[in-house]
């Protein structure tokens, strides 16, 4: 009897992930449509506004240069670049000393924070960035961030209409070696884009991405500044919320960036992960747990072990193989038709594997409320807002955020 009854979960697993597959080719054949629809410069170069990119950078991280170099050649007619730090020493200063010798042409500055006054310390010291923004509309991104010499250009362009509030972009992960780094990096490029396009198919975009924000200086204002973030976890996430509830619309390019992911064992790596998914899961409960029925590897899995069980060996071959094609064609339709990420066509039939970490993930950030950030602990409360856990005083003496 009871595999039957499993039999029965697989297959409705399937159907649902199944649905949600076409939704997600749905919504990337979407994102081409509009991204062939997208306007080109109005009046050329000229009527582009003036732009401050900042850039929050803590410690080395590998191809650290390569992606602030990227910043330095962008193909726009005006903007500054603004980087931030906690203290002098921090080592990724002097790649931005270097680059500011080879691109001295470049208007750039570097702002210290010292020891941050909240628990997200990103947003600690963006506040202390922002003032120093000689123009109104921001570029926030981060410093794992790898863009092409078109991407000021190509981004700034939706937020010229005065009803958008926020403008944000998709990102494929680029691993820097190692199989879990590589896993990772596909979860970025295939994992995260479906459920962000399904989410802007359905309901249009009401959050944002942190590798990239823009945003203008009287919407940032409107919804409180930089201070009202100081104790979420996802800023990223609240910013676009708090755009959106603005009433201002929060806009997906058709630009897609690179995202370095970091070479880290299977802990190291699974612990980064299962902090984003503990995020996701206080930031926005409902839908996090019906991101349960959006994997479809656990339920063939299932239907395999239930056939085998029942003496239906074919059916649970067969519904074990739907699960393993149910994920390559979203492979190859985000990971490759919208992203463009090569390993996500060398490696579709590696995504299967990373379906069934990602659903592990799933599974393990119900398991608790605390997060492990730059060496300390937090405790993630409802809404999303953290609490230090090692440190004396209130949520607002702790150290790094989760995006930081």
């Amino acid at each position: 009897m009871i595999e039957y009854i499993l039999l029965i979960v697989a297959v409705t697993g399937l159907v649902a992930a199944t649905v949600y597959v076409g939704l997600v080719v749905v919504a990337a054949v979407r994102f081409h449509v509009l991204t062939r629809r997208s306007p080109d410069w109005p009046n050329g170069k000229a009527a582009l506004p003036p732009i401050t990119v900042l850039k929050p950078v803590h410690g080395m991280e590998p191809l650290l240069e390569e992606c602030l170099e990227s910043f330095f050649i962008q193909d726009y007619p005006a903007y500054e670049l603004i980087f931030g730090a906690r203290t002098a020493d921090d080592p990724a200063l002097s790649v931005v000393e270097s680059l500011k010798r080879k691109y001295p042409h470049i208007p750039t500055q570097i702002v210290l924070s010292g020891e941050p006054a909240y628990p997200n310390a990103k947003v600690y010291l963006m506040e202390k960035m922002v003032p120093l923004a000689a123009h109104p509309t921001l570029f926030i991104t981060d410093s794992d961030v790898r863009v092409t010499p078109d991407y000021l250009q190509q981004v700034v362009i939706p937020i010229l209409d005065p009803n958008v509030g926020m403008v944000t972009c998709l990102y494929r992960g680029v691993s820097t070696g190692g199989i879990w780094s590589l896993l990772e990096a596909l979860g970025m490029s295939i994992e995260m884009s479906s459920g962000v396009l399904v989410a802007n198919l359905l309901e249009g975009m009401k959050f944002a991405l942190g590798p990239t924000m823009v945003i203008r200086k009287d919407v940032l204002e409107g919804w409180g500044g930089f201070g009202v973030l100081r104790d979420y976890c996802a800023d990223d996430f609240v910013m676009g919320a708090l755009t959106h509830e603005a009433g201002r619309k929060v806009v997906l390019s058709q630009h897609v960036i690179d995202h370095i992911v970091l070479n880290r064992g299977a802990r190291q790596s699974f612990q980064h992960q299962l902090r984003w998914m503990k995020s996701s899961r206080f930031s926005r409960p409902a839908g996090h747990v019906g991101t349960g029925l959006t994997f479809a590897m656990p339920f063939g899995l299932l239907g395999l072990v239930a056939g085998w069980m029942s003496g239906h060996l074919m059916l649970g071959l067969g519904l074990f193989a739907t699960a393993c094609a149910n994920r390559i064609v979203q492979a190859l339709a985000v990971g490759w038709g919208v992203t463009r990420d090569r390993n996500s066509a060398l490696f579709c039939w590696l995504y299967p594997v990373r379906d069934v970490l990602g659903f592990i993930l799933w599974c393990g950030s119900f398991s608790g409320s605390e997060i492990h950030w730059r060496g300390e602990r937090y405790r993630l409360v409802s809404g999303g807002r953290m609490v230090p856990k090692d440190r004396a005083g209130t949520a607002n003496s702790g150290d790094a955020g989760c995006t930081a």
